[in-house]
């Protein structure tokens, strides 16, 4: 699970320009939240410690035994509970001020109970804050996730569980659309011998591994060949969008 580049580290030079893309969301959340927060699919913990300041309490759920124990050692005041999702397996309903969860519905298969659970455990009034990828900007198709999303299907189905639903994107500046546009070029290199389209015929657990190493033989030819552009990019090389439809993720906002 760690070396798959569905984690992007911090630690990875080529994995830079994913990285700041999502720590953005993180950053332009520690503004919003406060009291206690439930983050679902809290994976390694990116998002930890800069939400950690502006929330008095803090629950983390993830389906990660050694990430959990690790995490609650490095955190000791907050919760970490390993979880499979759904359901919000023993999580009280209307408890959250806030739920935060980040580029996770994309790998669940129910989404729907997904969001219907996530709106349970939140007190009334309280808000969902979701991001996931915009199915527009996908460069090929990604064996890790269920299903992506165009602006409205989520929209909608959020709709079911949510009174108020906002649409809002995370989109980047020129810096970041040069590196998407070359990355482009790098992955189209790879997806060439794909003569037979079999990335979407073929079961996605199957392309699982070699999807992994395309991917990140892509990011290390980009940073070969402009590794200037791959680490100048910083989270405020990336901004909200009040145009979904044309950024590269989705941020919605849902208020139970």
């Amino acid at each position: 699970m760690y070396k798959t580049t569905e984690i992007a580290s911090s630690d990875i030079p080529s994995d830079n320009p994913v990285h700041q893309r999502l720590l953005y969301p993180y950053i332009h959340v520690s503004k919003l939240l406060s009291g206690n927060v439930l983050e679902i699919g809290c994976g390694t913990g990116r998002g930890v410690g800069v939400l950690a300041e502006a929330v008095s309490d803090y629950t983390g759920v993830d389906k990660n035994t050694e990430l959990m124990e690790s995490l609650s050692k490095t955190y000791p005041k907050f919760k970490f509970i390993d979880m499979f999702l759904p359901p919000l397996q023993d999580l009280p309903s209307n408890h959250f001020d806030y739920v935060v969860t980040f580029q996770v519905i994309e790998h669940i298969e129910n989404d729907d109970f997904f969001l219907a659970e996530a709106a349970r455990v939140l007190k009334p009034g309280g808000k969902l804050y979701l991001t996931t990828v915009n199915k527009k900007f996908s460069l090929t198709r990604n064996p890790w996730h269920v299903r992506e999303y165009l602006a409205p299907e989520l929209r909608d189905l959020m709709k079911k569980h949510f009174s108020v639903v906002v649409t809002e994107g995370v989109h980047g500046n020129q810096k970041v659309m040069d590196y998407y546009e070359e990355n482009k070029v790098a992955v189209k290199k790879i997806t060439r011998f794909d003569i037979f389209n079999l990335q979407y015929k073929l079961p996605r657990t199957w392309l699982q591994v070699p999807y992994d190493i395309a991917n990140r033989m892509s990011r290390l030819s980009m940073s070969k060949s402009n590794n200037s552009l791959v680490s100048s990019i910083q989270v405020d090389d990336y901004f909200l969008s009040q145009d979904p439809d044309n950024s590269l993720d989705f941020f919605y906002t849902g208020i139970k």
